[in-house]
């Protein structure tokens, strides 16, 4: 199967569990001078501090519920790594071909912050690194 019509665009950002992502977010605004924004997604209760690096980012993400996933995955691993976001022109086409090569999805595309769809890729399937998928309503046709 051709990918010409099917890009990967760039890494969209990454993802950091935290406890409170405005302490932790104090490193990059107050420190390091990066411009920082917040966003509350009401659906997956979670607390958003998207923080601007060059063309990338970092999300720092605080569970609103204690037992939420990030909240879950804060008390086995404690806070760190959470997953790698992948920005990609078209996600539909993206899962599709995953799929065909063996990978799990583990969600089919849903709204994701700022104004994004994103799905996710089992890190069993991905070297034990959990694969966001982003596409940007910006890259609809």
């Amino acid at each position: 199967m051709s990918t010409e019509h099917m890009k990967t665009l760039k890494i969209d950002h990454v993802g950091i569990a935290v406890k409170s992502a405005e302490k932790s977010a104090k490193l990059f605004s107050d420190v390091l001078g990066l411009e920082t924004e917040e966003e509350i997604l009401n659906d997956r209760k979670l607390k958003i501090i998207m923080i601007k690096v060059g063309k990338s980012r970092l999300e720092l993400l605080e569970d609103l519920d204690v037992n939420g996933t990030i909240a879950k995955f804060i008390e086995k691993r404690g806070e760190g790594l959470h997953h790698i976001a992948f920005e990609v022109d078209d996600i539909n086409e993206t899962l599709k071909k995953m799929k065909e090569n063996g990978y799990r999805v583990l969600s089919e595309p849903s709204a994701g912050a700022d104004n994004t769809m994103v799905a996710f890729i089992h890190p069993k399937d991905t070297h034990g690194v959990l694969i966001e998928l982003v596409e940007r309503s910006s890259q609809k046709r």
